[in-house]
């Protein structure tokens, strides 16, 4: 019978030692404070922000964020912030608790998604990137894109709503995605294609029918270009609807 009470009394001191550690830690747990911000994205993307920008970003909506216990910072807060950038398409933040050596301590983590570029435009008063969505991305020299260059004369709102499009079009297509280089826009409003195969350009006109002027010039290609005619044509017009004028050197 003593044996028995020695034993209900040890599990009840343990039970006891268990409920005061847990709360010792739950406390230490609540009480951690945010000691690094690290920064996270795919080595695979595009286009990349230097970290140090972003943990500026960070710091920007509390001077104090290093000197914080983790429940006091409002990470949707933060997000905001970082998604403010012209090259972030997503922010999302995490906060997460380690044990060093002697204590807990906090660390906040920012998950970036940066936005994919899919042309360049190079205008006469402009120099930016444009993502699929019509977003603007700054040229930075943190970052390069190798996507399809636009140059000429390109105002914003014909980038977006008349340009992009048949960018997307080029993009999306094997074909015309391994084969246009550069895009050029003339004072009058017309197309020029510059290809990476042949010593010719391609006159598109405007960017009306694209498609199908797109697909009039593949089968030019197929049929005349192919047999070792790539440099024979000084220029290739398509201009004009169901007509393909190629112009001998």
């Amino acid at each position: 019978m003593f044996r028995k009470l020695l034993k209900i009394i040890g599990f009840l001191a343990l039970v006891a030692f268990v409920i005061v550690t847990l709360a010792f830690t739950a406390s230490e747990v609540n009480n951690a404070t945010c000691r690094s911000i690290e920064v996270e994205y795919d080595s695979d993307e595009i286009i990349k922000i230097n970290k140090e920008e972003i943990i500026r970003l960070v710091t920007n909506t509390d001077k104090q964020i290093l000197t914080k216990k983790l429940e006091q910072i409002n990470a949707e807060t933060i997000e905001d912030e970082v998604e403010k950038h012209q090259a972030v398409l997503n922010a999302e933040v995490y906060k997460v608790i380690v044990k060093d050596s002697s204590a807990y301590k906090g660390i906040l983590t920012v998950r970036v998604k940066h936005r994919e570029p899919v042309v360049r435009i190079i205008s006469n008063s402009a120099n930016y990137y444009l993502d699929e969505f019509g977003r603007k991305i700054p040229v930075s020299s943190e970052y390069t894109a190798n996507v399809l260059v636009a140059t000429g004369y390109i105002n914003e709102k014909f980038a977006r709503e008349t340009l992009l499009p048949g960018v997307l079009y080029i993009e999306n297509n094997e074909f015309w995605e391994a084969q246009i280089e550069q895009v050029h826009i003339s004072q009058d409003g017309n197309v020029i294609l510059t290809p990476l195969v042949g010593d010719h350009i391609i006159e598109l006109g405007t960017l009306d029918n694209y498609q199908g002027k797109l697909r009039n010039m593949k089968a030019f290609y197929k049929k005349v270009l192919a047999n070792n005619n790539w440099n024979k044509y000084k220029s290739i017009s398509l201009k004009y609807n169901n007509q393909v004028i190629a112009k001998r050197r």
